[in-house]
């Protein structure tokens, strides 16, 4: 991969969230990551309902007004893919799938993602598969 090349990533929904939602947390750095353009975050019609339905969660009593701002600050600097096919690469959590179908049909170069369920496919897959600290290195934010 060239270096002036921006990688075209799939962020998982817990790494966007945490991104987002927690403003000192570990993955805060990822928010002007993608704001200043230093990567393409992809975003799928199924990827953006769920991210939108996970913001809305009880648990972090965010208010509707405050999840449409949230959203403001990821949705504009996404790359929508309209064209969804499926991955050869299943998961075992159907739920997870999504995530693979969007890297796949995008052309993504990593999928990020803390979840093991997605992980263990790194070595089958033609995008790389790795961690948010994985991926923090990998682009030496690290």
């Amino acid at each position: 991969m060239k270096a002036s090349k921006l990688s075209r990533v799939v962020f998982d929904t817990n790494t966007v969230l945490s991104a987002l939602v927690f403003t000192h947390g570990r993955l805060t750095w990822l928010r002007s990551h993608w704001t200043e353009g230093r990567c393409t975050p992809l975003l799928s019609r199924a990827t953006a309902a769920e991210i939108s339905r996970v913001l809305a969660y009880p648990k972090f009593r965010i208010l509707r007004d405050a999840q449409l701002e949230l959203l403001g600050d990821y949705l504009p600097y996404c790359e929508t893919i309209e064209k969804i096919e499926p991955c050869p690469i299943l998961c075992r959590d159907a739920k997870d799938q999504m995530l693979l179908d969007l890297a796949h049909s995008g052309g993504a170069d990593i999928l990020v993602t803390g979840d093991q369920d997605v992980l263990i496919l790194a070595a089958q897959a033609t995008f790389a598969i790795e961690t948010p600290e994985a991926y923090r290195q990998r682009i030496g934010q690290g």
